[in-house]
């Protein structure tokens, strides 16, 4: 049978060309470690491989919220336990005020500093800000303090609350959130027993066994335990979040782990594979470029 010139070298060309494709592939794989270089080296694979990188950047979000939630808790924690220890100074100061065997006149006259400065640092404390200048206990109204002052209101009732009771929720995986915020709601009430207090303090001569200094110290007293439970109560649930979270983020990077290691099963390239693939196809091709060069020396006169 004979074959025309031409049809030998679009033969040859054809082969030279899918050696030449082959090469370029295999290289490219090696040169960036991954099998699949286009959807079409592997559909199937290519699907597989789109869900599990969707799956990790969704993994790899709630990772990423559970780091910002917990840096939030734990100075949520910080400014409310500085809450803690002023108020708890108060209640010592409140028990020995009330105890008129021995506490006299002048040493309810020297509380009042005290009591001033305890009251204005429980007051800063609750009306913290971020780095980004919001208010940190004021529920979603960051824009707003949490505990404000008015001096022309009656006394007991120069402090309030004007922030909200609304939640900043963080999505912290597949339909959970945590709440990241918290009000300080309450503690205006105390700080109010406090100025009652600090009132009846300043009165010249005021005894610990007047009825009505009592009433007052009485008050604050049992205002002192009502803010401890309230904000300890709070700092505990800080705790018990912790804990979700800490076990929320080990889950979550058993997950990226396993997604990791099925990434690698699926995409990876076997560089000792490719390497015997690309040996084969670099003597194919060197053995092609011998037979064209060999044949199209060839003529009718090499068989006459």
């Amino acid at each position: 049978m004979r074959i025309a010139t031409s049809q030998a070298q679009a033969t040859m060309n054809r082969s030279l060309q899918m050696n030449q494709d082959m090469l370029a592939r295999l290289n490219a794989q090696m040169a960036s470690g991954a099998r699949i270089q286009v959807p079409s080296d592997d559909p199937v694979s290519n699907v597989r491989i789109s869900r599990l990188n969707r799956e990790e950047a969704i993994v790899g979000q709630y990772r990423t919220n559970i780091d910002a939630v917990q840096i939030r808790l734990a100075k949520n924690e910080t400014y409310l336990s500085s809450v803690v220890r002023d108020t708890t100074q108060v209640r010592d100061m409140m028990v020995w005020a009330l105890d008129g065997g021995s506490t006299t006149p002048d040493d309810l006259q020297s509380m009042v500093t005290s009591l001033e400065s305890l009251r204005d640092s429980i007051l800063y404390s609750a009306n913290v800000r971020d780095q980004e200048g919001k208010f940190i206990f004021s529920g979603t109204e960051t824009a707003t303090q949490a505990l404000t002052f008015d001096a022309t209101a009656a006394i007991g009732s120069r402090y309030a609350y004007t922030g909200n009771n609304g939640r900043q929720e963080v999505v912290v995986g597949n339909g959970i959130a945590q709440t990241a915020n918290v009000d300080v709601q309450g503690v205006e009430t105390f700080l109010n027993q406090i100025d009652a207090t600090l009132d009846g303090l300043k009165v010249a001569g005021v005894s610990p066994n007047d009825p009505t200094m009592r009433a007052l110290l009485t008050a604050n007293l049992g205002g002192a335990d009502d803010a401890l439970t309230l904000v300890a109560g709070k700092i505990a649930a800080f705790g018990g979040a912790q804990n979700v979270l800490a076990t929320l983020k080990d889950n979550h990077s058993n997950v990226s782990l396993s997604n990791q290691m099925a990434l690698s099963d699926i995409g990876k390239l076997d560089y000792g594979v490719a390497a015997t693939e690309l040996n084969g196809y670099n003597i194919a091709l060197q053995s092609t470029y011998k037979a064209y060069a060999k044949v199209s020396n060839l003529s009718l006169f090499n068989v006459l």
